[in-house]
């Protein structure tokens, strides 16, 4: 009796676990659920996108190398934390004095990392500012991708980003933007023109005319030269009422 009862619950466990493994994968694959099955493309001429990534996976876990690598993250969060910090600071003030950014904006900073760039905000007075990377760091930056941010539509008056030489599908990154961003909001870029920024990055631009092609609702405010961290050019768009 007992040898039959054993025999009758070993398929049932062998069941079991294969049901929970389907809905253990189901769980992963909607993890990153921007998950384009064809290479990126694109007739921007203005803007190449790197070889090498042969799948959405391949890509993620490249920008993970980077974003993991613990002496990047220990350098970002001990000897550069003040100084990225402090010339963060100097670029949000300067928006503010042109009436770009204010104390009651609602920000967002994308790619933020360890969010340096969301410390200099706070302290400039735009306290309710957050980051997303594809790894959190709390309370600063919560988990998000930035081909697919995890917010509600018109969520926010200001978004900035300094990684969008990492984007592999730069159109995708764009649209997320003027997706999230409120009518009239703001967006700030800095990028690096006709330079490599560096090796996990997945696109070069090489004219911001490129850049300024891919945004459909929105406005070139300015472009101008800074000095960001081996990105040397800001660029700002207003997104259209309608």
């Amino acid at each position: 009796m007992k040898v039959n009862q054993i025999k009758k619950f070993i398929p049932k466990c062998l069941l079991f676990s294969i049901f929970l493994s389907i809905i253990l994968l189901f769980l992963i694959s909607l993890k990153y659920n921007f998950k384009p099955e064809t290479p990126p493309q694109t007739e921007n001429k203005d803007i190449r996108i790197r070889p090498g990534y042969p799948s959405y996976d391949s890509y993620i876990q490249r920008q993970l190398n980077k974003t993991l690598n613990p002496k990047l993250r220990e350098i970002w969060t001990t000897r550069d934390w003040d100084r990225k910090i402090q010339v963060f600071s100097i670029f949000f003030d300067n928006l503010k004095r042109e009436n770009l950014l204010t104390n009651s904006s609602k920000a967002l900073c994308i790619g933020a990392r360890v969010g340096q760039e969301v410390e200099a905000l706070k302290r400039v007075g735009v306290t309710d500012s957050v980051g997303i990377d594809l790894v959190p760091y709390p309370p600063l930056v919560i988990e998000g991708d930035f081909h697919n941010q995890p917010f509600h539509n018109e969520t926010f008056d200001f978004e900035f980003s300094n990684v969008f030489d990492h984007a592999l599908y730069p159109d995708k990154f764009v649209a997320e933007i003027e997706r999230t961003l409120k009518a009239g909001g703001i967006c700030v870029l800095h990028v690096a023109v006709s330079r490599r920024a560096d090796k996990y990055s997945a696109n070069d631009l090489y004219n911001v005319r490129g850049l300024k092609a891919l945004f459909l609702r929105s406005d070139c405010v300015h472009v101008r030269k800074v000095d960001g961290f081996g990105l040397d050019t800001e660029v700002v768009f207003r997104k259209r009422n309608s």
